[in-house]
């Protein structure tokens, strides 16, 4: 791969509010979009399933309603959205695959509105008012990198962004900014714990930038539903750690953060984890657990 020199890709982040509106919801995000673009953004990237509210508070059926294939008219309107702002578009969608087959897959669209690709969320999780399982098959596209016009895109969704595996495999496919599209916040009853779970978040995402020298995006909801407030705190890190920008915890935004690619080559060669990888002694990790 050639050495970058100087090449700055402008990403955009979009932060949003969502109601049981779901036009409305659309109508922000591509109004995101639009602003993302005024502010100079060559890549936007959107929240999770941005186009409703988080349906995995419940086990309830009538959700899968909300369900459309890809490509299909969600997907066409972001398309749109790309061709007409020429940006790539990082979005998320609940995807119905067939009869009673769904994803929570992450859509990439390149900034003439063709379809660059797509990811299948991998790890899927089934916890208090986050019962995915009920509704998303676990993801079957592995950890990719799509190319784009404009930038190598590292698409994973939310609870991936727990993993560090799948952080290192996407970075290993090519990617040269991880993209989390997040819906995560704080339970009533577990105010004890608020800024402790904020924390372990956002550590998190800053450990997998340092550990593959790589920028990382992660852009959650706002606002509350049902029993969750979600956090906000949109945030974008450099390779080195460094916090380039952060969104509150409370309030809808939208803002763009410059990205100079140079650092990728900058920062792995004075934290060379690449070079001193032994990927000859790593077979334990395909085990579940210890020396089955």
């Amino acid at each position: 791969m050639p050495r970058d020199t100087g090449r700055t890709v402008r990403i955009g982040l979009v932060q949003s509010a969502c109601t049981a509106d779901r036009e409305a919801n659309i109508i922000q995000a591509l109004a995101g979009i639009a602003t993302g673009k005024a502010q100079g953004a060559d890549v936007v990237c959107l929240q999770e399933l941005f186009a409703g509210q988080y349906p995995c508070q419940t086990e309830d059926h009538a959700r899968f309603d909300e369900a459309e294939q890809v490509p299909g008219p969600l997907t066409e309107r972001l398309a749109a959205a790309a061709r007409e702002h020429q940006v790539v578009i990082v979005g998320s969608v609940f995807e119905r695959r067939s009869h009673g087959l769904f994803h929570n897959t992450a859509v990439v669209f390149d900034a003439d509105g063709s379809l660059a690709g797509i990811y299948r969320k991998m790890h899927i999780p089934d916890d208090p008012h986050y019962y995915e399982k009920f509704y998303f098959a676990p993801g079957d596209t592995g950890f990719i990198n799509v190319s784009t016009s404009r930038l190598q895109v590292g698409p994973l969704v939310c609870w991936d962004q727990w993993y560090p595996e799948a952080a290192r495999l996407t970075t290993l496919a090519g990617a040269e900014v991880l993209f989390y599209p997040t819906a995560i916040g704080w339970l009533d009853g577990e105010e004890t714990w608020h800024q402790e779970q904020y924390e372990a978040w956002d550590a998190m995402l800053k450990s997998h930038a340092i550990a593959n020298g790589v920028y990382v995006v992660a852009v959650n909801r706002t606002g509350r539903e049902g029993a969750l407030r979600f956090w906000g705190g949109s945030v974008v890190y450099a390779p080195s750690g460094q916090r380039l920008a952060v969104a509150s915890h409370d309030d809808a935004a939208t803002f763009v953060v410059d990205c100079d690619v140079s650092r990728l080559e900058w920062s792995r060669t004075r934290w060379p984890f690449f070079r001193d990888r032994r990927i000859d002694a790593y077979g334990g990790l395909l085990q579940r657990w210890g020396e089955e």
